[in-house]
């Protein structure tokens, strides 16, 4: 059955015609590039390709919300807007997952290529 087609195509094997792709991208953003650079896991530092890493943007106040009060009271200025400290967190796909920064989703919804909503925190205009 296979060995006309084996002819069609010299030097291809048939595996490649059965084989099924799960995802359209393989689970990489690489498209045209033979290599990308490795990125740790800033979970369990496993190496990473970078273009395969969950990528996510941490933001967060220097000072814990126990203390911000007292330096508040404390402080010369009425108003001071504290520093905040901004990280970019890579994870391997192993550890996205366990923290629950991705999950896995079903046959159809895969197919959905639009980006999450994102969430904003709302800014309170009273002042």
């Amino acid at each position: 059955l296979l060995r006309p087609l084996l002819r069609l195509f010299p030097g291809s094997s048939p595996h490649w015609r059965e084989m099924t792709k799960k995802r359209r991208n393989n689970g990489r953003n690489k498209h045209g590039r033979g290599h990308t650079s490795i990125k740790r896991c800033t979970n369990c530092s496993r190496c990473v390709p970078k273009d395969k890493a969950i990528k996510r943007f941490l933001i967060k106040n220097i000072v814990e919300q126990a203390a911000v009060r007292d330096l508040s009271e404390a402080s010369v200025y009425e108003s001071y807007p504290l520093p905040k400290l901004y990280i970019k967190m890579h994870y391997c796909i192993s550890c996205a997952i366990h923290s629950k920064q991705v999950r896995n989703r079903s046959r159809e919804t895969r197919r959905d290529r639009a980006p999450p909503p994102r969430f904003r925190p709302r800014r309170d205009e009273k002042k």
